[in-house]
């Protein structure tokens, strides 16, 4: 048995001002990732429109409502609801609203290596373009041909 104390694990946004807690280390699960956002107005759960291709996701909102955007909808979710995104399903989720959204996040299996977003290759125009993590930030690799861009 592990337990964490969500105070007690520092904020950790890939370089983003919000505060997101990875809780995955600090409970040392295996199997899934965890983490717990708390968004004020305007803030998104990512920066940008994306999939991951090896992980479901799903989010749990606990106070407040997020609304989530897809390739082809929009949902919102409210406190006490959840919503889940399978495997190569684009989306990205904000609060739009004037009160702070808290909601946990999580993925199975834990670790996701394989981040899409919709960007078209500038040489093959391959529309799915795979976010690879850097010291500054992501670079986008295309799955196709290999052709680089640095992530906007």
């Amino acid at each position: 048995m592990e337990k964490a104390s969500i105070d007690d694990v520092e904020p950790n946004a890939f370089g983003r001002d919000i505060d997101c807690r990875g809780l995955s280390e600090p409970l040392g699960t295996t199997d899934f990732s965890i983490n717990y956002f708390c968004l004020e107005p305007g803030e998104g759960f990512s920066n940008t429109m994306h999939t991951h291709m090896d992980q479901e996701e799903v989010f749990v909102v606990v106070e407040g409502e997020a609304t989530f955007t897809t390739m082809d909808d929009e949902v919102v979710v409210g406190e006490g609801e959840a919503i889940r995104f399978a495997p190569g399903e684009y989306q990205t989720g904000t609060n739009e609203t004037d009160d702070p959204v808290v909601a946990y996040a999580m993925g199975a299996p834990r670790d996701s290596e394989d981040v899409r977003v919709p960007r078209d290759c500038p040489e093959c125009a391959n529309g799915n373009m795979r976010a690879v993590p850097g010291d500054d930030g992501f670079t986008l690799v295309c799955p196709e041909c290999g052709a680089e861009l640095n992530a906007e």
